[in-house]
């Protein structure tokens, strides 16, 4: 291994170092609670090394993203590659995203309610956001129904799960009613 390859594997290895305390600590105390100063103490770097990665907290939050992205995409495929019949993928993607979004809320927020800085729906979006959409596409888009465009009955149904995910979060739903709202969900949108 090369002096330059070494360089870049420590570097990717700091970085990687960096996401995954401030995930853990925005999982611990909240978002508030990740700053470049705490982050620094936690990992014995100095915040210009921190500085040297990330621009700020926005791109930190925008790295925490895009590794959720890529783990919710995976979630979401397997729950799906294990349900046989197009209402039982549905059901099972529906289940595992909230479920995700239980499990996660720091990285459920970075995602999908701070300003990581990172474009949704446009040409220059990351590949992790892009293939977090296709996981969904691919389950949903053969549920949409005759004349429906798979992509925008995909946004809709994303929308109801989000918008159920985050009530839920919010003590506006009850959790305990999150099995008939996933069956009332798939009952309603999805073709099957």
């Amino acid at each position: 291994m090369s002096v330059q390859e070494r360089k870049q594997r420590e570097r990717a290895e700091r970085e990687g170092l960096i996401v995954a305390t401030a995930r853990e600590l925005a999982e611990q105390q909240g978002w508030d609670a990740v700053t470049t100063r705490r982050l620094a103490e936690r990992i014995e770097y100095s915040q210009p090394v921190l500085y040297s990665h990330f621009r700020g907290k926005r791109e930190i939050i925008g790295a925490v993203a895009l590794e959720g992205a890529a783990e919710m995409a995976a979630v979401v495929r397997a729950a799906t590659a294990a349900a046989d019949g197009p209402r039982i993928r549905v059901a099972a993607l529906a289940r595992a995203y909230l479920d995700f979004a239980v499990r996660n809320p720091a990285v459920y927020d970075a995602m999908f309610q701070l300003d990581g800085g990172l474009a949704y729906a446009r040409e220059d979006t990351p590949e992790p956001l892009k293939d977090a959409f296709a996981a969904l596409l691919e389950t949903l888009g053969e549920v949409a129904g005759d004349a429906v465009h798979p992509e925008v009955f995909t946004e809709v149904f994303w929308a109801s799960l989000h918008g159920l995910a985050t009530l839920t979060r919010a003590g506006r739903l009850l959790p305990q009613d999150a099995g008939p709202r996933v069956e009332l969900l798939v009952d309603r949108l999805a073709v099957v």
